[in-house]
């Protein structure tokens, strides 16, 4: 039911207005970030940044002839062969140019100089008994065909010689040249033969180690392995057992006496308690700070830094005093113009450092118990005196015997002023002394008093 219904009227009394057709939507094009309406309005959309056509294209000329290329089976040679070999290899040939110029892997032939040696010098420096001349000289020859192939050289080799004795031989023999020709010793000294020569001893043990390595079976390799393991295990509990077992050593003091006193671990001598105080805060050397200032923490561990380990003994060595003090000890070490934390923490120079903050930690205390003693004895001067031995005792100063007043009450319930607490108080007995003179005039009294 619609409202033609509710009010009787035909369904089709009014013409037919036609639907207008949606138009289709145009493609719009959302504004880019950063760009403003205004300018994206007058454009009609951004201008390319880049052309979109490059210059270079447009000045460029039509290429007509292309560069052909093609393979072919073409013959070379190599310079590093002494017997002109000729040999063919597949060739990459642009607009039917062959390549010239030598054969590009010829660069890589590169062979071991070996150096030659002339009878004189033979007699004069390589003479050796276990070795005749034609010998050294086969092995020279060899050394240089097969550019120092131990291996191949000892297969080579007329004689039956190991390949650590013809290594041994070459060397030494080389090596006493190079030193032999040299102006003097000092300007071969860093050539390698020279610096580190040949160890005939260490070359056979090696060897012989890797063979027995490599002629191992599964099972003794699983045996080596699981001896490894165990031998660890081992180890690491003899590191935890040493490290439980280590025990803090007691500080040592020296008393009057010049015996030694040992302190416990946890107790603090304190500034007051002790009539002789400098007796008992004495440092303690530096031999033993070491041993003693070092945390347990620490000492359990077998590398650490030696800054991270003075911070804790410094901790340890301030543990008793408080945080006013502790920076009472860092100003003083600035005026004294030591750094709060040396610049290059060695050992002797930790062990100094704390040593000199434990001093200035006594002179402190010493200076805190001298102004505790000082103000002590003021204290007794002003309370023992006496005139006669009958008369009671009394005060110089003028407030001692005074009565409590309050700020804002009176003797009759009457407020007073502030400055009338100033005047003498009518409480006091006439027969008391009177007060010592002030420097003040009195001040007149108002009517109302």
């Amino acid at each position: 039911m619609d409202a033609k219904d509710i009010l009787g009227l035909p369904k089709n009394s009014f013409p037919v207005i036609q639907e207008k057709k949606p138009r289709p939507p145009r493609d719009s094009q959302r504004r880019p970030d950063g760009v403003h309406r205004e300018v994206y309005a007058l454009t009609g959309g951004m201008a390319p940044l880049m052309p979109t056509i490059e210059v270079s294209h447009l000045k460029r000329k039509p290429t007509v002839d292309k560069e052909k290329i093609s393979w072919q089976w073409l013959p070379f040679t190599s310079s590093a062969r002494t017997d002109n070999l000729q040999l063919y290899h597949w060739v990459r040939v642009v607009n039917r140019v062959p390549p010239t110029g030598d054969y590009s892997f010829a660069k890589y032939n590169k062979s071991v100089e070996v150096l030659k040696y002339t009878d004189e010098e033979y007699e004069k420096h390589l003479a050796d008994p276990m070795w005749t001349k034609e010998e050294t000289d086969q092995l020279f020859d060899l050394c240089e065909r097969f550019d120092l192939r131990f291996v191949v050289i000892a297969d080579r080799f007329p004689t039956s010689r190991s390949v650590e004795e013809l290594k041994n031989r070459y060397y030494s023999v080389t090596r006493a040249l190079i030193v032999a020709r040299a102006p003097s010793p000092a300007d071969v000294s860093g050539h390698p033969l020279v610096k580190e020569p040949f160890n005939l001893a260490h070359e056979i043990e090696r060897k012989r180690a890797l063979s027995s390595v490599l002629s191992q079976t599964k099972q003794q390799e699983r045996r080596e392995a699981e001896i490894l393991a165990e031998a660890k295990r081992i180890m690491e509990s003899r590191m935890a057992s040493k490290s439980s077992e280590e025990v803090e050593l007691p500080v040592t003091s020296i008393d009057n006496g010049g015996s030694e006193k040992a302190a416990a671990p946890g107790e603090s001598i304190s500034p007051s308690a002790n009539n002789n105080p400098s007796s008992s805060n004495v440092a303690p050397p530096a031999a033993a700070i070491d041993t003693t200032s070092t945390p347990a923490s620490l000492r359990m561990l077998r590398v650490y830094l030696r800054t991270h380990a003075l911070e804790q003994m410094v901790q340890a060595v301030s543990s008793t005093a408080g945080m006013r003090t502790i920076k009472r000890v860092d100003q003083t070490l600035q005026d004294l113009g030591v750094h709060v934390k040396p610049k290059v923490p060695t050992k002797s120079v930790c062990a100094e450092h704390l040593e000199l903050r434990k001093e200035i930690l006594t002179l402190l205390n010493l200076q805190k118990q001298l102004q505790n003693k000082e103000a002590e004895v003021s204290a007794n001067r002003e309370t023992s005196f006496t005139e006669a031995p009958g008369t009671p005792k009394r005060s110089y100063r003028g407030d001692v015997d005074r009565p409590f007043i309050p700020d804002s009450v009176g003797f009759g319930g009457e407020r007073v002023g502030k400055r009338d607490h100033k005047r003498k108080a009518p409480g006091r007995t006439m027969d008391a002394p009177p007060s010592p003179p002030q420097s003040k005039r009195p001040r007149k009294l108002k009517t109302s008093d």
